[in-house]
């Protein structure tokens, strides 16, 4: 009976859900990165660049 009850604590607990919930969304964030790798390369440059000129006429 005692094997029984800890068998149903075990199927309850929730407490690692946190831990996948977290690992699938950085699997997804990855996998968009990958996906628009190019599209944020450019935006990055085009903004670094844009930096660059706007701290050179202060």
């Amino acid at each position: 009976m005692k094997e029984l009850k800890g068998m149903r604590e075990f199927f309850t607990e929730e407490d690692g859900m946190g831990t996948v919930e977290v690992i699938l969304i950085i699997v997804v964030l990855v996998g968009l990165v990958i996906i628009f790798k190019d599209q944020i390369t450019e935006i990055v440059e085009k903004l670094f660049e844009k930096i660059t000129t706007q701290t050179e006429t202060v």
